[in-house]
């Protein structure tokens, strides 16, 4: 229900909110993609190459990211009290997702804690786990935040 009641809002927002999720989306797969080298740049680079499904994770994760920031780009409408643990969800799930598509050799907290040969036979095997967990944190983020501006839209205050 919560779904079909996201899938519609989007539909219904003006083009300056529609302009700001594309925004949102190019900046959020920039800053994803940049530092883990899977949008090559002379500024960073890998040590192990990327999984094949870094890319489609990175994709999915920018577009979650730039319809979750968009929702709080105010209409005129006020929105419900939720946004704080949502915004919560979707810093997690950046977070995560972050995580999961990044060098297992190159995060240095990683290497840190675990080593070397530990980032690559404990933290790598992770990896895919924490990409589920991104995606589903920043879709549960974002069909709140959609579901909510259908279900329980708010009349602008005169």
């Amino acid at each position: 229900m919560n779904l079909r009641l996201a899938l519609r809002a989007p539909a219904l927002w003006p083009a300056a909110r529609r302009s700001v999720a594309l925004g949102a989306a190019v900046g959020s797969g920039l800053l994803l993609g940049l530092p883990t080298d899977l949008v090559p740049n002379p500024f960073f680079g890998r040590e192990i190459p990327p999984e094949w499904w870094s890319y489609p994770v990175l994709v999915a994760s920018a577009l979650l990211a730039g319809l979750l920031v968009a929702t709080y780009v105010r209409t005129g409408a006020e929105r419900s009290g939720q946004g704080e643990r949502v915004s919560r969800l979707g810093s997690a799930g950046a977070l995560l997702s972050f995580l999961a598509v990044g060098c297992p050799v190159c995060n240095k907290l990683v290497l840190l804690a675990l080593g070397t040969s530990g980032a690559l036979s404990l933290w790598a095997p992770l990896q895919p786990v924490l990409a589920v967990a991104s995606l589903a944190l920043l879709a549960v983020a974002t069909v709140r935040r959609l579901a909510g501006e259908v279900a329980c839209p708010a009349t602008p205050a005169r």
